[in-house]
């Protein structure tokens, strides 16, 4: 077995393997020397053990080796478990042997002290260096349980997951930005929902979900935007969106759920909501508004100060429901009878808006006409409209924002720090 071919991660090593041989292999986080004794906390994505090197119990080259490392250098250890009551862990590693796998140079960044949210743009200029950090490695293994936790509850409601094109010839929903793409030779899309294909897909697969990539060309520069995103999207036949409601709130808390332990060892205690969430309609939003001193005009969206207030208010995860039909997307189906508001919510938690959703139109007329109500010429989506005279059922789905839900489970206050590799308007590297 090569000697960098870890048999344990540092989590593994307890106790309870006292005496064992281990092979870790990791990164130097720390280094004591006092003497003739060093003592190296050795780090892998898991978490960090001590290795405790003894002059008088290794040969001369691991002595040398030992003797020559710096932080972040890549290492390899094979060694013997031994149970300690000194070291942190309860535990320590005595090494048969250490390999230097890479030398590190010095860090552009302090990866060891607090973290600086001034730094931010430093931090993501540097950011394979600042993921180093155990916070960010805490963090993106809980975005990675989110994930996880997302696809086995809408598995359990009958879901299947589907992936659509992100390469697309025009706009889904006919109002966003789109970011242009040389297609052979013609002008393609980066696309900015999977709105269109879900919905279709409704006609055969019945409830898809999609969780991917999506791409919004609008110039914001805020702290809960950018311009690539992952969208968690659902749809389902035979459903309205109450149904779909309830279905988002059990992905909700699941997510939650699959945060708790890991956020808590960042300092971040995780409430877990509770179902069913509260449920406002647009008009008692506004009149909550208006009651703070915030005015908004009936047919507006909710701007975020409203947002913020209204979480205030409630102090829990809600739902705003019923908005003007002409506030949303052309997909969106008017409540019968009140052709003015829709079947339509978002779900709003700490001031965040997460998700959007509605039942959707499924009538190949009402659709036309609805995209014509919003200057948009039906003959851009005859592929689309084609599949509505062929059996469409009933549907409603929601799109969610993973980095936004993640942000407000994290309790970080810039989107940029639950992205990997964030892509906004001045953004496209590392």
């Amino acid at each position: 077995m090569a000697i960098y071919r870890k048999t344990h991660w540092t989590s593994e090593v307890k106790p309870e393997l006292d005496g064992k041989e281990v092979t870790l292999s990791g990164w130097v986080w720390e280094i004591r020397d006092v003497g003739r004794i060093k003592f190296i906390m050795l780090r892998d994505r898991e978490g960090v053990v001590q290795v405790t090197v003894k002059r008088s119990s290794v040969n001369d080259e691991t002595w040398d080796t030992v003797s020559k490392l710096s932080k972040e250098d890549v290492v390899s250890v094979r060694g013997i478990v031994r149970a300690s009551k000194v070291a942190k862990t309860g535990v320590e590693v005595e090494p048969i042997e250490v390999k230097l796998l890479n030398k590190a140079n010095p860090l552009p960044i302090d990866i060891w002290g607090n973290v600086d949210e001034t730094m931010l743009d430093l931090r993501l200029r540097y950011r394979t260096v600042d993921l180093k950090r155990r916070s960010n490695v805490v963090l993106f293994k809980a975005l990675s349980e989110v994930v996880r936790a997302m696809r086995a509850t809408l598995y359990s409601h009958g879901f299947i997951e589907v992936f659509t094109p992100k390469i697309i010839a025009t706009s889904t929903e006919g109002g966003a930005e789109l970011f242009p793409v040389q297609y052979f030779e013609r002008t393609a899309y980066l696309a900015q929902s999977p709105q269109l294909y879900k919905e279709e897909l409704t006609a055969s697969l019945e409830r898809v979900f999609e969780i991917g990539p999506a791409y919004r060309a609008e110039k914001h520069d805020t702290t809960y935007h950018v311009n690539e995103f992952i969208s968690v999207d659902a749809e389902a036949a035979f459903m309205n969106y109450r149904d779909v409601m309830g279905i988002l709130e059990d992905v909700v808390v699941e997510s939650y759920r699959a945060t708790v332990g890991l956020l808590g060892q960042i300092g971040r205690e995780v409430k877990v909501p509770s179902k069913p969430f509260k449920v406002i309609t647009y008009d008692d939003a506004l009149s909550m508004l208006d009651k703070e001193g915030i005015k908004v005009k009936w047919g507006d969206d909710v701007p975020k100060e409203g947002l913020e207030a209204l979480s205030k208010l409630i102090g829990e995860p809600f739902f705003i429901i019923h908005f003007p039909t002409m506030l949303r997307a052309f997909y969106t189906k008017p409540i019968e009878g009140d052709e003015s508001r829709s079947e339509s919510f978002d779900l709003v938690i700490d001031g965040m808006e997460v998700t959007s959703g509605s039942t959707r139109i499924h009538d190949k007329k009402e659709l036309e006409n609805a995209m014509k109500a919003r200057g948009l010429n039906p003959d851009n989506f005859s592929t689309h409209l084609e599949i509505y005279g062929w059996g469409m059922p009933p549907h409603a789905g929601w799109g969610l924002g993973l980095y936004r839900l993640m942000m407000v489970m994290a309790g970080v206050r810039n989107i940029r720090e639950v992205i990997l590799f964030p892509r906004d308007r001045y953004r496209l590297s590392p």
